[in-house]
């Protein structure tokens, strides 16, 4: 089902901007930058009526936004300026961000690269700007710093400010009594909260990681097998991995924490003594839960959930005879499987003129032409077949020799 853009109930977005989600958009875009060339062309045209149609408004300082606004400016330079060479010095290109940095998910020294590369190519970046209206000539964004309204003149917005429910899923959503969420709300197993065999992943879902001081006192009773309530070394570790694998922060928690295992977590909390009551157990674990957060909308994370369920699907016989996952802390027996882990392996943000920054576990930053060509080879392997491989790589190679294509074909 996937996701739509977000509007926020803008007024005149739908009508007056284009968005960077269906490939049909993507193919308008193109045609209308074309279309905005060719009338700007017109040697009767004045110049500031010029410069209003090749005025581009990017809106979102996310890595989508990023990237098309620093692949835009590349089109322009390097292949629209040599076909339309009197026009080069017409073309604007802003970026209007509500927060006070773009790709502010991503590390500091990359988000500071970004913003001076982008102040370099001359590329506009409005920070703290708060779009309140789109009209069909020109785009009104409120200055938080200053509470000043501007109005700036357009050719052509891009609206690329995250993702929201599709219609069909709202309405099931009211069917499921799940009201006010941005998406579907499943388990950790993916299943949609409200039913027992419908599975939700992508943009149209989000997962409900279940808080460990909710079940805090089922599972030092589950622990608690002598019923003297106290817990000792040996009876916690029994159900240590069981908890780990049943509550992701948990683990998170640890290693943020630099801590060796759970018992770690005891001990700081209650010195040399391990042998802890419910009260100590609390406490040790009660700030846990402040690791929970949503999984990002990626391809990565879709990705990642679809070779999770096809696999359970394929075992369900099996792991119905021999359950593999956690213990049921508020039920009898154990899951039929593991719950779904999430795995980052990095991030990507292309920035233009072959420099890309990227992201990648264990700290690891670079930006660069370097980069440039290990995102190509990771977006070469992430393809499908073999045949899309050679497409791709084809297209790249076409687009070095002859640049891009700029008929509306």
């Amino acid at each position: 089902m996937g996701g739509r853009s977000n509007t926020f109930n803008t007024p005149g977005v739908q009508e007056h901007a284009h968005f960077l989600k269906e490939v049909d958009e993507a193919l308008k875009i193109r045609h209308s930058v074309v279309d905005l060339f060719e009338r700007a062309s017109l040697p009767s045209l004045p110049v500031e009526e010029k410069k209003k149609l090749l005025s581009f408004v990017v809106v979102g300082g996310g890595p989508t936004g990023v990237e098309f606004a620093a692949e835009l400016h590349d089109f322009v330079l390097e292949d629209m300026a040599k076909l339309y060479p009197s026009l080069k010095d017409y073309v604007k290109i802003t970026l209007l961000e509500a927060g006070d940095h773009i790709l502010n998910m991503f590390d500091k020294r990359i988000t500071e690269f970004a913003e001076q590369k982008f102040a370099r190519d001359g590329i506009d970046v409005r920070l703290g700007s708060m779009v309140v209206k789109v009209g069909e000539n020109e785009i009104t964004a409120k200055e938080r710093a200053s509470g000043q309204v501007v109005s700036i003149p357009h050719g052509m917005v891009v609206w690329s400010t995250g993702i929201g429910a599709r219609p069909e899923v709202v309405e099931f959503m009211k069917q499921l009594g799940q009201v006010n969420r941005r998406a579907l709300v499943t388990d950790e197993w993916l299943r949609v909260e409200g039913s027992d065999n419908i599975y939700a992943l992508g943009d149209c879902a989000t997962i409900n990681q279940r808080r460990v001081m909710e079940d805090i006192a089922v599972i030092f009773s589950k622990a608690d097998k002598n019923n003297s309530g106290k817990l000792d070394l040996k009876e916690f570790k029994d159900v240590v991995g069981d908890i780990i694998e049943r509550y992701p922060q948990v683990d998170i928690y640890l290693k943020k924490n630099q801590m060796r295992d759970m018992a770690s977590l005891l001990k700081k909390s209650q010195e040399s003594n391990i042998i802890v009551d419910i009260e100590y157990f609390k406490e040790a674990l009660s700030k846990v839960d402040s690791q929970m957060k949503n999984l990002p909308a990626t391809a990565q994370v879709a990705a990642q959930q679809g070779v999770y369920l096809a696999d359970c699907f394929n075992r369900m016989e099996e792991c119905e005879k021999y359950p593999e996952g956690p213990l049921r802390f508020r039920g009898v027996g154990r899951h039929r499987f593991r719950p779904f882990r999430y795995r980052h392996l990095g991030q990507f943000a292309p920035l233009g003129g072959e420099q890309t920054a990227a992201q990648l576990p264990g700290d690891w930053i670079s930006i660069g032409h370097s980069t440039q060509w290990l995102w190509y080879s990771v977006y070469t392997s992430k393809q499908v077949s073999w045949r899309t491989r050679f497409l791709v790589v084809g297209d790249w190679g076409r687009r070095f020799i002859f640049g891009r294509d700029s008929s509306k074909i």
